[in-house]
Parts: structure tokens; sequence; C-alpha cells
């Protein structure tokens, strides 16, 4: 109980630590169903908070679907969950570019490559990231400089 007073846990991540601190022969599962059935854990609880600590981040969805799974959400709930192709996603790789580069274009075909590597490490799928490196204020842009 002490765990889940400090942060949402998703029910696969809780039986994981519980697990390890107890050993395998403590009765896990029923303890999880009654914290599950009394609204205590909520694994679409935890996808919210998740989603929305790592996006204030900067992370891309991506890196939150990756997370989430290695965490022990299936994946078709985190994707449900972090919907990748929701607008904000585009917005967030824009705002992030812009923070972390400034607002003129890539002065280069090097700098172009760097800026888009970065955003991909974050997590941004090729589309965000595109529309991150097109979606440039009209005097930053040369006409044809890139494709």
């Amino acid at each position: 109980m002490n765990l889940l007073a400090r942060r949402e846990y998703a029910p696969g991540e809780l039986r994981a630590r519980l697990v390890a601190r107890f050993g395998s022969q403590a009765p896990i599962d029923p303890e999880l169903e009654r914290l599950a059935g009394e609204g205590l854990l909520s694994e679409s609880r935890y996808i919210e908070a998740f989603v929305r600590m790592h996006r204030n981040r900067g992370h891309g969805p991506l890196r939150i679907l990756r997370e989430l799974e290695r965490r022990g959400v299936e994946p078709g709930r985190a994707e449900a969950g972090v919907e990748p192709g929701a607008r904000e996603w585009y917005e967030l790789a824009r705002a992030w570019r812009l923070r972390r580069f400034g607002a003129g274009a890539p002065a280069s075909a090097a700098e172009w490559q760097k800026q888009s590597r970065h955003l991909q490490q974050r997590g941004f799928s090729g589309e965000h990231i595109r529309h991150a490196l097109r979606d440039l204020p009209d005097d930053a842009v040369a006409p044809g400089k890139y494709p």
C-alpha cells in the first residue's frame, strides 16, 4: 500500500516489485485484484499519468510506448493511451526543436541530420520530425533548400 501512496503503478510493474520484495510464495495476485476492485490500482490511470509526465519532459510517442511496454503494459492499451498520430505530438516535436536549436533553419545538411537525430532519440517518428523541421517560420526557410 505504501508503494501506491507515492505514485501510480501498472499492475505488472507492481507485481514484479512485490515478488522481488516478498518472494513468489506470497499471495500477490489476490491482493492486486482487491486493489484494482477498490479503484486503488488502475492501469488506465497509470498510462495517463505516465504519458503526461513524459510528454512534459519532451519525450515523443515512440519512446513513451517503448517505456510502457517495458513496464508491462499491453501494447494495445499503451498505444490507445499514447495516440501516436495525435496533433499534439507534431506540436511537441516542433516546440522541442525550437527550444533546443532555435527558430532558424538548419544551416547545412549536417545540421539538418543532427536535429533529426536528436528528435528521433527523443522518440518522435519520421513524420513528426519532418513536420518539425519543415514547419519553420517563413523567414527561416530558404525555398527548395532541403527535402
